[in-house]
């Protein structure tokens, strides 16, 4: 029972949420309408559903008035209408639907009264202080809480009285929701400029026998309540044993207004044992406005590991210019795990300032981490394109690799011909291919596939083989019409190497237009390996990719007629079975013709029957040409229906099965085999268990499709 109503109480609590959007749609909503109002009073009156009453409770939250009130009220000891019914009187302005609240709240017992007090505290009905504390005594926790949170809600002197006085002598779990209805008037008279009695009413509750998480609640309220003056209590719950605690002044201090809360974590930070030390510095970073950051700056400097790596990360949060140098240090040292966070923290100091700051140093580079500058310009995306040429010609390799990186990372489209030529006549054998992996980086992001399509095949027209391979492979990766019909020459070049390569990229080529030059590539390849190749690419494409039904069925067809080999038209029959069709049905009857294709286009046309059977006369008919494996099967149970409506249809199943798969009814219509319809006007079904060669199967075949009895798995 307990369990129930506190569920209850979270519902209606809840509702109270929605309601505060009634009070506003009341309030700006649509005008006043007597009509409209006097249409719901009228159903309320009416002996009609409690569905469309609980419908007009809703609307007469938008347009009701003190004149609906009375007829709402009547519905308050209804349980199924009471909760709709206080929808409305929380949003009706006036004192009538006070009034009835607090009428109602006199009569109701157990969830309703719980409902009804719960509105009174939505409303704030401060006339209803007195009947609240009444309640504080009631029997029924529940109701007593109920009042509780209420008189909380309505957050006047007197409500405060009253809880102040329970918070006293009640006990249990009344006891924690007096303390909640302390500091939820705690709350209001700080909102009403009230901060004394705020912050005695707080003081009270957690300074009371009450369940922690109400003295958190208290101890939060009291120190915001204090203002600058609250940082003291901030400090001490800084520096409590009680981690709960701790982290409560963590979650205050974000809140906290003004300058002096960071100089105060500041010096909380130098102070701190590392493990707390570290969550201090994370909740500095939450204050970027008024943060001090060479607090931050030197405990990533010095200090134990954990709070170094805790104050680095912040830094890539608030940092700055200033933060610039440290970083640079950090990220050079022996730790594995320091260097990581710094080299992080410069990689995302966000700021253009930042950027400046790191072109300026490449100007005079300091060797121990030039390498770094320049790693940072690709991972920032800084434009610093002279700085990298430069960087490219060092005789330092780590700078190099470092500068081929970035030049992947940033050269403008304009500029690629820099990165080409890096690839084509690298300076450094050593660098190649490196430079490869940055020009491959630079062309995929490239705004216009096809200028760099153009660009990369000029230049495999002056390079030698092994880069025309290169080359082609980050053609492969560009895609566009240019690259594809550049991979497409390849193939059909002299050189084999070439052939091999673009063979391979057309076969795993991601756009639906390589279909075409597979195709022609399969027919003309002076190569068998290459027009087997090409040929699987072909069908990969029609198995695979999204496009309309018709151009899928003539892609099977051209691929079936372009076939030499059993193994690859074994291939387009899967296909065939993939996407059921008459006109794939067709093609799987025609390939059966074919006796090293038989097996599997028989198989294939039984899938295709079964899902399109019912929608084709043909299809039965076409099944006939086909020589169904003989098998031993056997019907143990058909029933025909939907939901509690089936019919047994075992015997006439198995006076129709044979020694193959497919059973043939006497009508393509279930409903005339089975003599009748068991669940007119509703979708049915055909559930079947069967054993086919003794092993056990079972299917269900929508309404009227081929029963076709799929092969069980073999017993082991």
């Amino acid at each position: 029972m307990l369990t129930s109503r506190r569920f209850t109480r979270s519902v209606i609590l809840a509702a109270a949420a929605i309601v505060a959007t009634a009070h506003f749609a009341n309030a700006e909503g649509p005008a006043a309408s007597p009509e409209k109002e006097a249409e719901l009073i009228a159903i309320l009156q009416s002996e009609g559903p409690a569905a469309d009453k609980a419908i007009a409770c809703k609307n007469l939250a938008i347009y009701g008035s003190g004149k609906a009130v009375p007829e709402l009220a009547k519905l308050l000891p209804n349980e199924e209408l009471s909760s709709w019914t206080r929808i409305a009187l929380e949003a009706i302005p006036g004192s009538e639907a006070d009034e009835a609240l607090r009428k109602g709240s006199e009569s109701l017992e157990g969830l309703l009264l719980i409902g009804t007090i719960n509105s009174i505290g939505v409303r704030r009905d401060t006339s209803a202080v007195d009947v609240l504390t009444a309640r504080l005594k009631d029997a029924d926790a529940e109701v007593a809480s109920a009042a509780a949170v209420a008189l909380g809600r309505i957050g006047s002197s007197a409500a405060a009285k009253s809880l102040q006085g329970a918070l006293a002598s009640t006990s249990g779990k009344t006891r924690s929701a007096v303390a909640e209805g302390c500091v939820l008037c705690a709350e209001r008279f700080y909102l009403e400029g009230l901060e004394a009695d705020s912050v005695a009413l707080y003081d009270t509750v957690r300074k009371a026998d009450v369940p922690q998480q109400r003295i958190l609640e208290a101890t939060r309220g009291a120190i915001l309540a204090r203002k600058q003056k609250g940082i003291p209590l901030l400090v001490e719950q800084l520096r409590s044993s009680e981690r709960t605690m701790f982290q409560l002044a963590l979650g205050t201090a974000r809140e906290f207004p003004g300058r002096e809360v960071d100089e105060t974590l500041a010096k909380e930070l130098s102070e701190a044992k590392p493990e707390r030390a570290a969550l201090i510095v994370v909740a500095m970073a939450d204050r970027p406005q008024t943060v001090v950051l060479p607090a931050i700056l030197k405990a990533a400097k010095s200090g134990q590991k954990p709070v170094r790596i805790a104050a680095i990360g912040a830094i890539s949060r608030v940092g700055n210019t200033t933060c610039v140098s440290s970083l640079l240090d950090c990220a050079t040292e022996a730790d594995v795990e320091v260097v990581k966070a710094a080299r992080d923290a410069l990689a995302n100091i966000p700021g253009d300032s930042i950027d400046k700051d790191i072109i300026a140093r490449l100007a005079r580079p300091d060797a121990k981490v030039y390498a770094l500058l320049i790693e940072l310009v690709g991972e920032r995306r800084i434009d610093a394109l002279p700085a990298l040429l430069k960087a490219v010609d060092s005789s330092d390799k780590a700078v190099r690799s470092a500068a081929l990186t970035s030049l992947g990372a940033t050269v403008p489209p304009d500029k690629l011909s820099l990165l080409i030529k890096q690839v084509v006549s690298p300076k450094n054998a050593d660098d190649a291919a490196l430079a490869q992996s940055a020009l491959k980086t630079a062309c995929v992001r490239m705004p216009d596939r096809d200028v760099c399509a153009t660009e990369l095949a000029a230049a495999m027209d002056r390079a030698p083989v092994p880069t025309k391979i290169v080359l082609l492979k980050i053609l492969g990766a560009v895609a566009g019409t240019k690259a594809l019909s550049t991979v497409g020459e390849a193939c059909r070049n002299s050189d084999p190497q070439l052939q091999d390569v673009g063979s391979q990229l057309l076969g795993d080529w991601m756009t639906i237009d390589a279909a075409p030059v597979l195709l022609d590539l399969a027919k003309t390849s002076p190569a068998e390996k290459f027009q087997i190749r090409a040929m699987r690419g072909y069908i990969k494409v029609a198995r695979q990719f999204i496009m309309p039904e018709a151009d899928r069925i003539v892609m099977c067809k051209q691929a079936m007629d372009a076939c030499h080999r059993t193994e690859e038209r074994k291939l387009v029959v899967e296909v065939l079975k993939r996407f059921p069709h008459l006109e794939t049905m067709k093609m799987a009857i025609k390939a059966y013709q074919d006796p090293d294709l038989k097996e599997d286009a028989a198989t294939a046309a039984l899938v295709i029957a079964q899902k399109i059977g019912s929608a084709s006369p043909e299809v039965a008919e076409m099944l006939t040409s086909i020589d169904l494996n003989k098998v031993k099967l056997e019907i143990i149970k058909a029933e025909y229906g939907a939901g509690a409506n089936q019919k047994d249809v075992t015997e006439i199943l198995q006076k129709h099965a044979t020694d193959t798969p497919l059973i043939a009814l006497a009508s393509a219509n279930y409903n005339e085999s089975f003599g009748g319809d068991p669940a007119p006007s509703t979708a049915k079904v055909l559930k079947v268990q069967y054993r086919i060669n003794d092993n056990p199967g079972e299917v269900t075949l929508a309404e009227n499709a081929l029963i076709i009895l799929p092969m069980p798995k073999v017993k082991k």
